[in-house]
């Protein structure tokens, strides 16, 4: 089956999933600059850091099933794995926040950013493994040094959490910037397959 109606569904998924995150932020009472920081200022701190990591995930997905022709089943269960653990970032944001960056919802919090790495890592495994789209995507990951060692830096961010919550969010910051460089091997393999693709 082609991939439109999974991409519509995921796109749609993942805007709903930036606009409930959006209205948890407290509007500021006052109407000085100051105000915003005072009302909101964790929670945009949370919301920045989630978007982030939305707009990564959108960014993979898209270039992903860019080169994929057709999906199946699997492929279809796999991503809404995916999904799951996205749709849970307004919860374990908005709690993160409302807790002052509290051990357990930091905790929690890591432990859903994990599990959206890992959803997406066998969402692209399950891909790998079909006919048309497994050999071009192995040509692009490569060795995916990225995708393997993110899982081990969510871990160091659950693990500062039970020393001081706050230094968590150093290696949940740290994941992001990461994979929020523009991933070069994508583009170069579109232009040198482009006839390919078409």
């Amino acid at each position: 089956m082609s991939t439109g109606r999974l991409e519509a569904f995921s796109d749609g998924v993942l805007a709903i999933i930036i606009t409930v995150m959006v209205l948890e932020l407290d509007v500021p009472e006052g109407d000085h600059l100051s105000d915003l920081w005072d009302d909101t200022g964790l929670g945009l701190l949370t919301y920045v850091l989630s978007f982030i990591y939305i707009g990564i995930y959108w960014n993979n997905h898209h270039h992903m099933f860019q080169i994929a022709g057709y999906v199946d089943g699997s492929v279809l269960w796999a991503n809404l794995h995916l999904l799951f653990w996205l749709s849970l970032y307004p919860l374990t944001t908005a709690w993160l926040d409302e807790s002052g960056v509290a051990l357990t919802p930091t905790v929690v919090y890591g432990v859903n950013l994990m599990a959206a790495g890992t959803a997406y890592y066998l969402l692209q495994r399950r891909m790998m493994s079909l006919p048309v789209t497994g050999p071009r995507l192995r040509d692009i990951v490569g060795n995916d040094f990225k995708g393997k060692a993110s899982p081990f830096i969510y871990l160091l961010g659950i693990l500062l959490a039970f020393v001081e919550p706050w230094l968590a969010l150093g290696p949940f910051f740290a994941v992001a910037l990461m994979w929020l460089v523009p991933d070069r091997r994508v583009e170069r393999y579109f232009e040198a397959h482009r006839e390919a693709l078409d």
